[in-house]
């Protein structure tokens, strides 16, 4: 992989972690609006445990290592955040560009994922 790359890779990977550590702060915190969104969706019990799983996904996605792990958790993670908004009849277009923003930036960081996703099978 070539430097450019690499650092653009660590950038974006550096902005999706900032966006979703302050998100799982706010869910952890208990922030007024997000605990009033929970309760309208049924999910107020929940709230912790969402957070703390979007924390794990993203750590997983930061590690190179693991960030394969991390790209699939956080496409479910995301996944069910547009679910929950289409269902309640709320745009769910911000949850859709993130969701496409890791997908970008996996293949950034990692293409020989995609080229195994594609054909099918490893080197």
């Amino acid at each position: 992989m070539n430097k450019n790359r690499k650092i653009a890779g660590w950038v974006m990977a550096g902005l999706l972690t900032a966006l979703l550590v302050m998100s799982a702060s706010n869910k952890l915190m208990g922030n007024p609006e997000m605990v009033a969104n929970f309760e309208k969706w049924g999910l107020s019990s929940m709230m912790t445990i969402i957070a703390l799983g979007e924390l794990a996904s993203v750590l997983l996605f930061l590690i190179p290592r693991t960030s394969v792990l991390g790209t699939l958790l956080l496409s479910a993670y995301f996944g069910g955040a547009i679910v929950v908004h289409m269902g309640n009849s709320e745009p769910y277009i911000f949850q859709s560009f993130i969701l496409v923003f890791i997908w970008i930036t996996a293949w950034v960081r990692n293409p020989e994922m995609f080229a195994v996703l594609l054909k099918g099978k490893a080197n």
